[in-house]
């Protein structure tokens, strides 16, 4: 039997999410922002985000408005963070945290902090390096919070790879 963690970690060792400059300058439609954000998402599993999920935050001014139906940079980038964190957070903790990066960072800014945090911590989590390494040079109360919520993340990322990897000869 293959042991579980050589399973389930070749796939997040080549993780990576688009920086803020890589993602699409023409705006997209919903259902091209949709295809986007899962094809960069496959690869932690159960985190996807639907049509009708970036409706509802839409809705719930998550984020704001499309333009002409078409969803821009800054929009996918709050998408980004929303699939990751929806996981471990409320719909009003969502909120809260999007107000508070609002008011602290660029978007540009939050964002490529976010994807570079969030490939540090699920490499750690996944076992693929022994520390975390240090993500930017200011360390701030947001900061702070925002790689709890990543920890968290990826924690339940790796739980469900986990036991997703388990065969029905393990006995379960």
């Amino acid at each position: 039997m293959m042991n579980r963690e050589a399973k389930i970690q070749p796939a997040v060792q080549h993780f990576r999410l688009p920086r803020y400059q890589e993602l699409p300058t023409v705006e997209l439609y919903l259902d091209q922002t949709t295809e986007l954000l899962n094809e960069h998402l496959a690869i932690l599993g159960d985190v996807k985000i639907t049509s009708s999920m970036i409706s509802n935050y839409v809705k719930h001014h998550l984020i704001r408005r499309p333009i002409k139906k078409r969803y821009g940079a800054d929009q996918i980038a709050e998408l980004f963070f929303i699939a990751v964190a929806k996981n471990v957070m409320s719909l009003n903790d969502l909120k809260a945290a999007l107000k508070i990066q609002r008011a602290s960072y660029a978007t540009a800014t939050a964002y490529d902090y976010f994807a570079e945090e969030l490939e540090n911590v699920l490499a750690y989590v996944f076992g693929l390096k022994a520390n975390l390494a240090t993500i930017g040079e200011e360390q701030s109360e947001y900061k702070h919070m925002l790689r709890n919520i990543i920890k968290a993340a990826a924690y339940k990322i790796y739980v469900d790879r986990y036991f997703a990897a388990i065969e029905p000869a393990d006995g379960l």
